[in-house]
């Protein structure tokens, strides 16, 4: 079942997301050489601490998942694609790291996702990313009032598979507000004009996942979380909240630095 949030709602979902936006800003600003992954999701604890927010990723259990997750980010590096989780690994020079973060504030929640790259970067790297980018604004161009779920699959699918990149199938956007994962599912690649109809009201969490070799094969790591390349190749994952306007789509997780 969807909810349609009313404006009020929709605002407070932006206040939210505007957490995760300073606590994405924060951790790559922290991002360094030697830095390690559990340093950085210190960094995004202290950011949701000082706003009052919750942590919707902690603790949050799947179906799929052995154990409920234990930190407040999911930090994925190079092969890793999704839901990493934080460890005692160090950042090193050239590393691509995705950077997923979600808030809980009065009741709402937002959730968004970066990937960079620490230090000097391949230009395979930053073109990957700059794809992963460009697929994200294709979806949210898509998410306008009268067009379908499949609109914005498509959109996301067509930047990545003409940029020659793997997509993963099976995970992928979501419906987002009083809870993390709500109702309808946002593939990153479908046919045009199919699925649910998009209406005043509704919130998604646009998501494209990119695997730099073409491949679209991964597997879940032996910790039961981490989605990796079956190839070892790398991967971009970005994210924004976006809210279905009648005035076109809105940005709820802007995040203070534009270079982002």
């Amino acid at each position: 079942m969807v909810e349609l949030k009313t404006d009020t709602s929709i605002d407070a979902m932006h206040a939210a997301g505007l957490v995760v936006g300073r606590a994405l800003t924060a951790v790559r600003n922290a991002a360094d050489v030697g830095v390690s992954l559990l340093e950085l999701d210190e960094v995004a604890r202290g950011v949701l601490r000082e706003a009052g927010a919750g942590a919707p990723f902690l603790n949050y259990r799947p179906h799929f998942a052995p154990i409920p997750f234990p930190a407040v980010i999911c930090a994925s590096v190079n092969d890793a694609i999704v839901h990493g989780i934080p460890g005692r690994y160090r950042l090193r020079a050239g590393d691509l790291v995705s950077i997923d973060c979600g808030a809980e504030l009065d009741g709402w929640v937002g959730d968004s996702a970066i990937s960079f790259v620490v230090g000097p970067a391949r230009p395979d790297d930053l073109r990957l990313i700059e794809t992963a980018e460009r697929a994200l604004a294709a979806g949210i161009g898509a998410a306008v009032v009268g067009n379908r779920i499949g609109d914005i699959a498509h959109a996301i699918g067509t930047v990545c598979r003409a940029a020659g990149y793997g997509i993963v199938d099976g995970f992928g956007g979501h419906g987002i507000g009083r809870r993390m994962h709500e109702d309808p599912g946002v593939p990153n690649e479908g046919r045009p004009g199919r699925g649910m109809r998009l209406r005043h009201g509704m919130a998604l969490a646009i998501e494209p996942m990119l695997i730099g070799s073409g491949s679209d094969h991964w597997h879940t790591a032996p910790d039961g979380w981490t989605l990796k390349t079956n190839d070892g190749s790398r991967a971009a994952h970005v994210e924004h909240t976006v809210a279905i306007m009648d005035t076109g789509p809105r940005i709820l997780t802007e995040r203070p630095d534009d270079a982002l």
